[in-house]
């Protein structure tokens, strides 16, 4: 597998990941679980976005 693609597949499975802990985080009102749901969610866009920016590039 192209690493671009690694670098968009992994990307979307933070987002889901964090997304769950978020949900949770909120659900049993848990501050710091929610905060780390929001993080690996934007480090999974920001993941995404490097794998995409490879394809067009061409790695």
């Amino acid at each position: 597998m192209k690493s671009s693609t690694k670098d968009q597949a992994k990307g979307a499975f933070h987002q889901v990941k964090g997304g769950v802990k978020e949900a949770a985080g909120k659900l049993v009102n848990n501050p710091e679980l929610e905060a780390e749901g929001t993080r690996e969610k934007v480090a999974g866009k920001i993941q995404q976005k490097v794998g995409q920016a490879k394809k067009v590039v061409g790695k």
